[in-house]
């Protein structure tokens, strides 16, 4: 996997990038990160990348010039190619106007070869760029950031877990929450969904705990001790679905839910929960 940041600010990334999981991933050749300064890709002596948008307005403006020069340098397939999904690449315009970035935009971004991340600046970025350069425009949250640097660091941080052999336990990234996928459950050959111990099942994770079993009066939960792993996994399900439903309910929306997790649901209540 390569990335390829577009940024005004290339020292940005000198440290989140290269700290855990994304610098070891880099060393060990898993992912390899290339930056490139936008500045490098102007033609006055300033230097100049942003001007004052057409029609009056606040702020300034990322130019065309160079961001088209920039990710043309990079010798990518044609644009027609990437968007029909006859190349494994993608040019990403990092941008508030962009869908959502999520887990699952992340499971299908692992699965190409080349990303290259366009950081916004400023009030916005020329229009042309999202329309005839850029092939998708992503956000990673409903609010303003003052460029796209970190949603890039962001970006290129949960792709990473995902790339085959970064985090050593591939099983360590089904666990986690968000994860869509479904898995086998090996206490039930042939049913799907998570089992004791991997699988969120698109949910938030449920709570971990480790030694010692007791610290200032509060105990680990009994049945985590006792061995039963078809409890185990049965609590943990529980768990995961009470905490969605107090603090992300949306999420029980997006997945289809088993038998077993509708009777969990039921047998949760709302006053346990605190939604009544």
């Amino acid at each position: 996997m390569k990335f390829e940041i577009v940024t005004i600010f290339p020292d940005f990334f000198s440290g989140p990038l290269d700290y855990g999981i994304v610098r070891r991933a880099r060393e060990a050749a898993f992912i390899e990160i290339k930056i490139h300064d936008l500045r490098a890709f102007t033609s006055d002596r300033h230097k100049t990348v942003d001007d004052r948008p057409f029609g009056g307005g606040e702020g300034m403006v990322l130019k065309p010039e160079p961001l088209f020069e920039c990710v043309e340098s990079l010798k990518l397939a044609p644009r027609e190619q990437r968007l029909a999904g006859e190349a494994k690449e993608t040019v990403v315009l990092l941008s508030p106007q962009g869908r959502m970035f999520t887990q699952a935009v992340a499971e299908e971004m692992a699965a190409l070869e080349r990303i290259v991340l366009i950081c916004g600046r400023y009030e916005g970025v020329d229009e042309r760029v999202a329309e005839s350069l850029a092939d998708q425009e992503i956000s990673i949250g409903d609010y303003v950031l003052s460029g796209g640097e970190l949603g890039a660091a962001v970006m290129i941080d949960t792709i990473t877990r995902l790339v085959p052999g970064t985090l050593g336990n591939a099983a360590s990234a089904r666990q986690e929450s968000f994860s869509g996928a479904s898995f086998s459950n090996p206490q039930k050959p042939g049913v799907d969904g998570p089992d004791s111990t991997c699988g969120s099942g698109g949910l938030l994770d449920y709570p971990h705990y480790t030694r010692p079993a007791e610290f200032r009066g509060m105990a680990v939960p009994e049945v985590l001790i006792g061995g039963n792993h078809e409890q185990i996994r049965k609590w943990r399900r529980g768990k995961a679905l009470e905490k969605t439903l107090r603090n992300r309910p949306d999420l029980l929306d997006r997945q289809p839910l088993s038998e077993e997790d509708k009777k969990l649901l039921a047998g949760i209540g709302k006053k346990k929960i605190g939604l009544e």
